[in-house]
């Protein structure tokens, strides 16, 4: 077999999201944000409008949630320390989806690599994942604290290819908001969406998943269907 550059393909990336793609962790967001907001004397945002947010940065979640000029930079405290303080309780629990941890079995199986970006700091990125047993399973983990910017941009995308050594053509995006398919087209890499998450399939869709898939089960084969052709550019 040759070893020239043009036979050379590179390695095949899945990236996922983890808030809503990977773990049902609404609940303690919105009860986060609420503790917020009421540390400050502040109006509660509605769940729903929180739940819109997740998937940005912190910083720009709440300052969308907050009253038009006001700083968030109390705010943003007040929820980290409701966020701890959560993760301290005995029964906090974020649930993983159904079927992820066999669905990253077969992909790594396939001799696909793993990679987490999310709106997550790496605090937070490090306790989910210890806690369902997944540190480890990832080659690379982008979090919103170690970018110069969040999603949208493509930031975290660029940097999990960097080092995971893939390039656009063979890395596709899992996720379950706009925010994750805008970071992946930002990219110039495909996006896969997820039914239960965040944001519905036709706002996905709109926003340029290729595919929507209502069950982990679904994803090995279609990144295989998706990537089968990627080669290096």
């Amino acid at each position: 077999m040759s070893d020239s550059p043009a036979d050379f393909s590179p390695p095949r990336l899945v990236i996922f999201d983890c808030d809503g793609t990977l773990v049902d962790s609404q609940h303690h967001i919105v009860a986060a944000m609420h503790a917020a907001f009421g540390a400050h004397s502040l109006a509660l945002p509605p769940a729903d409008a929180v739940r819109r947010t997740v998937g940005l940065p912190l910083a720009v979640a709440i300052q969308r949630l907050l009253p038009v000029g006001m700083e968030p930079a109390p705010v943003i405290e007040a929820y980290k320390a409701a966020a701890v303080a959560q993760r301290s309780h005995p029964d906090h629990e974020e649930p993983l989806f159904p079927d992820l941890v066999e669905t990253l079995d077969r992909l790594e199986a396939a001799g696909h690599l793993l990679g987490i970006a999310t709106g997550k700091a790496r605090r937070g990125l490090n306790y989910t994942l210890a806690s369902h047993g997944l540190t480890g399973r990832f080659v690379t983990l982008q979090t919103s604290d170690v970018v110069a910017a969040g999603k949208p941009a493509p930031d975290m995308a660029l940097q999990a290819m960097a080092e995971a050594g893939t390039v656009p053509a063979s890395t596709i995006v899992v996720g379950d908001t706009t925010y994750d398919i805008e970071m992946a087209r930002n990219a110039g890499v495909a996006a896969i969406g997820v039914s239960w998450g965040y944001h519905d399939e036709a706002m996905l869709l709109g926003a340029g998943a290729s595919r929507i898939i209502s069950s982990f089960r679904q994803l090995p084969d279609l990144v295989d269907e998706l990537l089968g052709g990627a080669v290096c550019a």
